[in-house]
């Protein structure tokens, strides 16, 4: 596959979703799928009025038909749009029911068993500590089915599940301010893009880059209608299913989880952190509030313009570091953003933390 047809993916992905996502928009309406703050108590949230949720079904119809234009359906690109419409059908099940989050972490499990059974995982990961790499695919598991042998790497396997759905839910908690996921997910899509093309004399390469090129268009093209102010929202569909891709493509590309971890690492970082907190207080790390970074950042002032553009501009800058870094040289500059941003999120919790007791205390 030549540049321009992979040209052509990614302008036709962003076609399709920038075309797509009004009639998404007039379903959800007409049907009266919104979600409407005055309905809600949830601290997390922060419209003001209501909006559809249906970036999802966006995402997977324009990925779906540009895989079919573009990519040739061997088993790992069937696997990755099984997958990825057993999430879809999650996120249009949550923009209207508002599922359980303890029903909807095992079933993000078992679409990501799908991907992973189609045989995309993880056999080794590069040594960060030194030269060569660590290998993952010991022990086996070798059983008879439907007449062949196969095998089953059982820590490979069990590190790609766990991978997938961590990013599946880490990118899905930063999609909170208009216009701030689509636009990180796009350009870190595109990062890995441009990661797969130096291995342009692997043929398999060509297609991941191709299938990371749909991805990002299919989320620029929706954030056409997700910058502030917002026509519609991502919602669960359209926030895993950015997570799922990001994962996958990072497993495609030659198990490239650093530069993955490095241009996410806002993204991480918050999750560890929002963990972390709710942990320790006794609450459950699945049930949302208001405590993420983009929280934080709306509490000091900061408009919901310029908190996208912070994860954009961050995104973009921690992707080109991923491009010239080593191994040993990305997981330096991960620990050294995790510091720096785990400082900063500290900071700001007790500085809140410190302001509310004041007030009580002086009224």
């Amino acid at each position: 596959m030549n540049n321009m047809n992979q040209i052509f993916a990614f302008a036709t992905s962003f076609f399709l979703a920038t075309v797509f996502t009004p009639l998404i928009i007039m379903l959800y309406t007409k049907r009266g799928w919104l979600d409407d703050p005055r309905k809600s108590s949830h601290p997390k949230v922060i419209h003001t009025k209501p909006i559809p949720r249906g970036g999802g079904l966006v995402i997977f119809f324009a990925v779906l038909v540009s895989a079919f234009a573009f990519l040739p359906m061997d088993k790992h690109i069937i696997g990755i749009l099984l997958s990825a419409g057993c999430i879809t059908l999650l996120g249009f099940l949550d923009d209207i029911k508002d599922l359980n989050p303890y029903l909807r972490l095992p079933l993000l499990f078992a679409a990501a068993l799908v991907v992973v059974g189609a045989g995309v995982g993880i056999a080794y990961v590069s040594n960060p500590f030194g030269t060569g790499v660590i290998h993952l695919d010991q022990p086996r598991l070798t059983l008879d089915l439907f007449g062949k042998t196969r095998s089953i790497w059982i820590l490979a396997d069990i590190f790609a599940l766990a991978w997938i759905v961590w990013n599946m839910t880490i990118v899905n908690w930063s999609k909170g301010v208009d216009g701030q996921m689509p636009g990180f997910v796009g350009i870190a899509s595109l990062v890995i893009a441009a990661l797969s093309l130096r291995f342009s004399n692997d043929p398999a390469q060509l297609y991941v880059t191709t299938l990371a090129l749909i991805v990002s268009g299919a989320f620029f093209g929706f954030l056409l209608w997700n910058m502030y102010p917002q026509k519609i929202m991502a919602g669960y569909g359209a926030g895993t299913l950015a997570g799922f891709f990001l994962a996958v493509l990072s497993l495609l590309s030659g198990a490239k989880l650093a530069t993955a971890l490095l241009v996410l690492a806002i993204p991480t970082i918050d999750a560890v952190f929002v963990i972390t907190r709710r942990i320790l207080r006794g609450k459950s790390p699945l049930w949302g509030d208001r405590g993420h970074l983009h929280h934080r950042l709306m509490d000091l002032g900061w408009g919901k313009r310029r908190i996208a553009v912070f994860y954009w501009l961050s995104t973009a800058v921690l992707g080109l570091a991923a491009l010239q870094l080593n191994s040993q040289q990305k997981l330096y500059t991960i620990l050294g953003v995790a510091l720096l941003f785990g400082g900063f999120v500290t900071w700001i919790t007790l500085f809140f933390s410190s302001s509310k007791r004041l007030a009580r205390d002086n009224g």
